[in-house]
């Protein structure tokens, strides 16, 4: 069956999951502010996710909204107008419309557990950072619309382009921190979320990461001896407090669907960004 999905905060992920949507015999809507760039593929929509007037011209054919706006920047204003209001913007805006589906591409900064505990979709979540506040609100607003909708709380998104940690192992000053960080590639975010839209699979509530949580500094080991650098000579940035925590993320729930990760690990993800790059 083909679909007819909006893309709401067409950026780095979205624009990722509309070209294998599209590759797959679907239609997509990409919205961002300035859609130019977007592919010619995607029907392009120019509007405000902040702005609710400029959400009156939604498609009336869209029957599966993907929400995955990005803050912008790191301040609890921005995430309050990009992950809250910009969410209950857009479902008012497709209250009209029978949507099949919605997703959020949520965060596992929801969790707080800092002492290396195992966390799943049923773990606690007490976030003491903003960021992890305001996005577990919007989870609720989501809840609170009616739709029918599937929560994906995704670990640290890497992928190509984002090569900030790799230029940090080049440059010595990568963290060496024992704190347990969790990853998912972008390619299996997009993966993942037409996987449960091709199947018509509805779990309330996913985990995305990948099969191995791991300290910092092993990844930072990793890298320098891909790259074959120095590893960095002293835990220059070994942030326990971070607003990732300390935890580790299970994703048995995401395999029992039946999806099978591209990037199963932060090794397999990280050699294909490093022979993509000169």
């Amino acid at each position: 069956m083909s679909h007819r999905v909006l893309i709401a905060g067409c950026g780095y992920v979205g624009t990722a999951l509309g070209e294998r949507l599209v590759a797959r015999g679907h239609e997509v809507w990409g919205l961002r502010r300035d859609p130019s760039a977007l592919p010619a593929s995607f029907n392009k929509v120019a509007a405000d996710l902040a702005q609710r007037a400029t959400l009156d011209a939604l498609p009336d054919a869209v029957d599966t909204l993907v929400y995955c706006a990005s803050a912008g920047e790191a301040s609890d204003s921005a995430y309050q107008r990009a992950y809250v209001s910009g969410l209950e913007h857009v479902l008012d805006a497709l209250g009209r419309h029978a949507l099949r589906r919605a997703f959020f591409t949520s965060s596992t900064a929801v969790y707080a557990q800092s002492d290396g505990a195992w966390v799943d979709e049923t773990s606690e979540t007490s976030p003491v950072h903003f960021s992890g506040r305001r996005t577990l609100e919007a989870e609720q607003v989501l809840r609170a619309s009616g739709v029918p909708a599937t929560v994906l709380r995704c670990a640290g998104i890497y992928g190509p382009g984002r090569t900030r940690l790799i230029d940090t192992v080049r440059q010595g000053t990568a963290s060496m921190s024992g704190r347990f960080t969790n990853r998912i590639h972008r390619d299996d975010i997009a993966g993942a979320v037409v996987h449960l839209i091709e199947r018509d699979l509805d779990p309330p509530l996913l985990l995305l990461a990948d099969d191995e949580p791991a300290p910092q500094r092993d990844v930072t080991l990793f890298l320098a001896a891909e790259l074959g650098v120095p590893a960095p000579s002293s835990p220059a940035a070994a942030d326990p407090a971070a607003r990732g925590g300390d935890k580790r993320c299970r994703n048995d729930r995401l395999k029992g669907t039946g999806y099978a990760l591209l990037y199963p690990t932060y090794r397999d993800g990280y050699r294909a960004m490093l022979r993509a790059t000169p």
